[in-house]
C-alpha cells in the first residue's frame, strides 16, 4: 500500500507490512481503460437459513477426514431446479435432497444439485453434501505460532465455499452450527454458542482419542464470518465478562502478554455496546492464528494474525493502555466490526465502507475517549495522508462497482476516506443527530443487509437534513477538495479595515459544496466565519481592526481536505 502504512482487513496495520497489493491495485487500473462494471453473486433462486457443518480432523490436523454439511435454504421463484451452491474442489461423497440421492454436476467452483421435482415457491429445502480432502484455501491447516498443527477458518472475501458448499456472497447471510471432532488435547473454537463436548472413540486403536464439541450460531451471519479454530494453543478468560463472555486463544508463546495486549477489547465491548447497541452475539473470542489479514472480524469469533503481538520499539504508545496503538486500534476496529459488517452487513461489495469505514472510525472515537483529541485527530491526520498517497495513483467513488478483485477493495476509499465521511457527517450534523442516525440505522438492518442509501435515508431522517448533494459528491464521486486562499484588505472610511478572503478549489471535477470554517486572527482577537461555497469559487468580508495576521482554514480539521497556499495582500 503505502511505505509506512499498509491496510490490513482489520484495519490500519502501522508499520504496514502485511499487504502486498497495492502495486496490483495500480497495474490493475492501467491495464483496463474501460472498466466493466463488476457482476456480484446474488440471491435469486434461493436463500440459504441454516448451516449444519460437521468437521472431523485427521489425527495429524492435516486434511478433513470427513465433512458434512446440510443446508436449510428457501426456495424464492416457482420452477427452480436446480441450487447452485458455490463449492471448491474437496472430493464429494454424497448429495441428498430430503434424504434421497441427488443428482449434481460440479466445477472447480461450483455445485449444482439437480431436484428431482420443482419445490413451489417459498418451500424449504435440507440438502445434505458429504466430503473430504485438504481445502485450497478457506480453512487454513498450517502450524501456529508455537510451532504445532492447527486448523483456521479464513474466508474474506468469498473463500469460505473452498470448505463449505455455500452461497458465497456477503447478501446470503445464514445461521449456522459446527459439530467439530478434533484429536484430545486440541482447542476448538467456532461461531456462536458451545453447547455441547463429548469424548468420542478413537476410530482404530492406532489413532488419538477424540472430541466431538458442537457449537451454534443462531442469528444471520455474513458467510465470510462463519470460523472454526482448532488448536493447541491457551485458553486465557478476560477478568471483564461485563458485556458478554471474552476469552483469549492464543500460541503458549503469547500467552503472557495476551492479557495486556487485548485489554482494549472489554472497554471496546463497553464503549460500542454504549454507542450503538447491545453486543449482538453471545460470546467473544480473540484468536491468535493463520490469517492472511491484520485482523479478521469472525462473528464472535476474532482471529488476528500471528504477528500481531510483534513489538516495534519506534510505534506509537496508547497514553491509556501502554501498548502500540497499533494494537489499540486494530482490536478496536475488529470489535466495532461485530455491529458494522456482522450485524449490519453490506448488501453488495460496492457497499463495503459500511464495513471498513464504520470499523475505522469507530476504533477512532475509542481512540478518542481514551487517549484524547490529539490522539484522535492524529490518527484522522494518518488516514488523510494514507487516503491521499492512494488518491494519487487511483481516483475512483467509495462506491465501486467496477473493480473486479475483490481484495483489491482493501484500500484507503474504504477504510480511511470511509472514515473520514463519517467524521465530516459527524462535525456537520452534531453529535446528537449523527449518533442517533447510526442507532436507527443500526437497528433497523441488524442481522441482515444495508445499502448507503439506507445510511443516508437514516441520517437524513434524524437530521432533517437533505444528504444527497453530500452523499454524490462523497461517496458517489471521487476525489476530495484542493483549497487554495487568498485575502485582500482594504482601509475603510472610519479607520477600520475589511478583509476579503477568496477560497478557491484547484482538484479536478465537480466542486464540494461542505461549509468551510475559517478563523482570521487580528489584533489578538480571533473572528470565526463559514464560507459556503456554490462553485468552485467562495468569498467572504468581514470588519477587522488592522490587517489580520493570521487565517486558517477548517482549523478544528473537519473536512478531508488539502490546503495547498495561501497569501494575505495588503
Amino acid at each position: 500500500m503505502r511505505d509506512s502504512m499498509t491496510i490490513v482487513r482489520g484495519f490500519l496495520f502501522s508499520p504496514r507490512a502485511t499487504r502486498i497489493f497495492f502495486a496490483a491495485i495500480v497495474l490493475a487500473c492501467c491495464a483496463t481503460l474501460v472498466p466493466a462494471q463488476r457482476r456480484e453473486r446474488s440471491v435469486t433462486n434461493w436463500r440459504p437459513l441454516h448451516y449444519d457443518v460437521s468437521l472431523s480432523f485427521n489425527d495429524a490436523m492435516t486434511e478433513i477426514s470427513s465433512a458434512r454439511t446440510e443446508v436449510t435454504l428457501r426456495v424464492l421463484k416457482p420452477n427452480v431446479t436446480k441450487i447452485d451452491f458455490d463449492f471448491g474442489e474437496m472430493p464429494i461423497t454424497s448429495v441428498t435432497v430430503a434424504g434421497k440421492p441427488a443428482r449434481y454436476q460440479r466445477t472447480s467452483n461450483t455445485l449444482d444439485v439437480m431436484l428431482p421435482v420443482a419445490p413451489r415457491n417459498g418451500a424449504e429445502l435440507k440438502i445434505t453434501i458429504g466430503y473430504h480432502g485438504r481445502p485450497k484455501d478457506g480453512l487454513i491447516l498450517a502450524n501456529d505460532g508455537d510451532g504445532k498443527p492447527s486448523a483456521t477458518g479464513d474466508n474474506w472475501p468469498n473463500r469460505v465455499h473452498h470448505w463449505i458448499p455455500t452461497l458465497d456472497h456477503p447478501s446470503a447471510k445464514a445461521a449456522v452450527s459446527f459439530n467439530v471432532t478434533a484429536p484430545s488435547g486440541y482447542q476448538v473454537i467456532a461461531n456462536g454458542k458451545l453447547l455441547s463436548l463429548t469424548t468420542v472413540d478413537a476410530p482404530s486403536p492406532a489413532q488419538q482419542h477424540r472430541e466431538l464439541r458442537k457449537f451454534a450460531e443462531t442469528k444471520p451471519i455474513p458467510p465470510y464470518c462463519m470460523v472454526v479454530a482448532v488448536n493447541q494453543g491457551a485458553i486465557i478468560n478476560s477478568p471483564d465478562k461485563s458485556i458478554t463472555n471474552l476469552f483469549y486463544n492464543v500460541p503458549h508463546r503469547d500467552a503472557e502478554y495476551a492479557p495486556k495486549g487485548f485489554s482494549p477489547a472489554a472497554p471496546s465491548l463497553a464503549y460500542f455496546s454504549q454507542t450503538i447497541g447491545p453486543y449482538p452475539y453471545e460470546k467473544l473470542a480473540l484468536i491468535v492464528g493463520a490469517t492472511q489479514f491484520g485482523g479478521m472480524e469472525n462473528s464472535s469469533a476474532i482471529v488476528f494474525a500471528s504477528t500481531v503481538f510483534n513489538r516495534n520499539p519506534d510505534e506509537k504508545m496508547s497514553a491509556h493502555f501502554g501498548i502500540p496503538q497499533r494494537i489499540e486500534s486494530l482490536v478496536a476496529h475488529e470489535i466495532a466490526h461485530q455491529w458494522f459488517g456482522d450485524s449490519v452487513t453490506q448488501s453488495t461489495w460496492a457497499d463495503l465502507w459500511l464495513s471498513e469505514g464504520f470499523a475505522t472510525y469507530f476504533a477512532a472515537l475509542f481512540i478518542e475517549k481514551h487517549d484524547g483529541e490529539e490522539a484522535f485527530r492524529e490518527y484522522l491526520r494518518d488516514a488523510a495522508r494514507a487516503y491521499f498517497a492512494y488518491e494519487e495513483k487511483r481516483n475512483a467513488p467509495i462506491h465501486d462497482t467496477e473493480t473486479q478483485n475483490l481484495m483489491q477493495l482493501l484500500n484507503p476509499n474504504n477504510y480511511e476516506k470511509g472514515a473520514w465521511v463519517l467524521h465530516m457527517l459527524r462535525k456537520q450534523l452534531g453529535d446528537e443527530a449523527f449518533f442517533r442516525g447510526l442507532r436507527n440505522f443500526y437497528n433497523a438492518h441488524r442481522e441482515g443487509n444495508a445499502t448507503t442509501e439506507d445510511l443516508r435515508a437514516a441520517l437524513e431522517k434524524s437530521s432533517g437534513k437533505n444528504l444527497r448533494t453530500f452523499f454524490a459528491r462523497w461517496i458517489y464521486g471521487s476525489g476530495h477538495p484542493v483549497y487554495e486562499w487568498s485575502s485582500q484588505a482594504a482601509e475603510m472610511q472610519n479607520g477600520n479595515n475589511s478583509v476579503t478572503i477568496i477560497l478557491k478549489q484547484t482538484q479536478a471535477g465537480a466542486p464540494f459544496s461542505d461549509p468551510v470554517p475559517v478563523t482570521v486572527t487580528s489584533e489578538g482577537k480571533t473572528t470565526s466565519l463559514t464560507l459556503f461555497p456554490k462553485g468552485k469559487v467562495a468569498t467572504a468580508t468581514l470588519r477587522t481592526g488592522r490587517v489580520p495576521i493570521s487565517i486558517q482554514i477548517d482549523p478544528e480539521e473537519t473536512l478531508l481536505k488539502e490546503v495547498v497556499s495561501g497569501q494575505m495582500e495588503k
